[in-house]
């Protein structure tokens, strides 16, 4: 089944997002969607009400229809090419179904948008687990996007599912960076490898490494320094970090997971490519959802990098941080939109 017709599903209240079979379930579920429901509303509200504004005087589809609707999803962060992507699906889809009234448009709209998203079949958002040793996360990003606080919720997630959990403050750049993780570590009740300030982030990885190995942990999380994309020392020294790991656990880091923060919009996206060139990532965590009409940069970063979303922020609370669901997340989007028939 397609990600466009479980969505469908949820409207009409035959999908598992909105009923479960076990009460349990059923229960862990809905606290998820109320997450998912109050973490996109802002994106929610900025979209439904520009989508709305446009069919409020809908008499046809004209050029000037597509000219509007280019501008309403630019607008709402959805991205130029995946925009004219859009636009042009629609206008083939529209000839082909023959839709004219506003409703079959909207509903053409919204198809083609997860259609577009959902291009080569849905990404895959799961952790790569190291199954011979710990499992290790090296996180990046420019400093301000909540790369610090995201290593301290993940590590409370994953001690949660019951997992032996070591971090390691290899932002020994910033100050306080270090203290920082000392105080989640402290919260979460797991333990930090910490080095000196300014001091080599590489050697603060090899002692790391070192302890996750001896000390039979799961998972290893890795800070790193808030880097500038332009600034290829930095870049250089990630690098360095990234030998050192590999030197000791070949296929590590399993994951390297790029920090965004959603209320930057576009300048995420940018930030995105910027890294891509420079770094192997693997999926990336866009923080800060719940304080921004953004939310639709997901897209863009989806059609222009192929990159999975892994991780989103949807509020300040510790368990906050949730793994990205696009069924979810695309319902929670447009379901003030339009209602998807059968």
């Amino acid at each position: 089944m397609g990600l466009f017709d479980r969505i469908k599903k949820a409207f009409t209240g035959e999908d598992p997002i909105v009923e479960e079979q076990n009460k349990q379930e059923e229960q862990e579920e809905k606290i998820v969607l109320d997450k998912y429901d109050k973490g996109v509303e802002k994106t929610r509200k900025s979209f439904s009400e520009r989508l709305n504004e446009l069919f409020a005087g809908f008499r046809e589809v004209d050029e000037e229809f597509f000219d509007d609707l280019e501008e309403t999803l630019i607008t709402s962060d959805v991205g130029f090419d995946m925009t004219i992507a859009l636009s042009d699906a629609l206008r083939e889809e529209i000839q082909l179904k023959g839709a004219r009234n506003g409703e079959q448009v909207k509903n053409l709209i919204v198809e083609k948008m997860v259609d577009i998203y959902d291009q080569g079949g849905e990404p895959d958002v799961e952790i790569k687990r190291n199954p011979n040793g710990p499992t290790v996360i090296l996180f990046v990003g420019v400093n301000g996007v909540g790369k610090t606080t995201t290593i301290g919720k993940m590590a409370y997630q994953l001690k949660s599912e019951g997992n032996k959990v070591l971090m390691a403050a290899g932002d020994t750049f910033r100050a306080g960076a270090i203290e920082q993780l000392e105080e989640w570590g402290k919260r979460v009740e797991v333990p930090v490898i910490t080095g000196k300030a300014h001091g080599d982030p590489a050697s603060v990885a090899f002692d790391a490494v070192k302890e996750a190995t001896d000390g039979d942990y799961d998972y290893l999380l890795v800070d790193t320094a808030g880097r500038l994309q332009n600034k290829v020392n930095l870049m250089n020294e990630l690098e360095k970090m990234k030998r050192i790991i590999t030197r000791e656990i070949p296929d590590a880091p399993h994951e390297t997971l790029l920090v965004l923060d959603a209320t930057t919009g576009q300048n995420a996206l940018i930030q995105a490519k910027e890294f891509n060139q420079s770094v192997d990532i693997s999926g990336l965590v866009l923080t800060k959802l719940d304080g921004t009409s953004k939310g639709g940069v997901i897209f863009a970063i989806r059609y222009e990098l192929d990159l999975p979303v892994k991780f989103i922020g949807l509020g300040e609370g510790i368990d906050d941080l949730q793994p990205f669901e696009a069924e979810k997340f695309i319902y929670q989007l447009v379901k003030d939109v339009v209602e998807i028939q059968k």
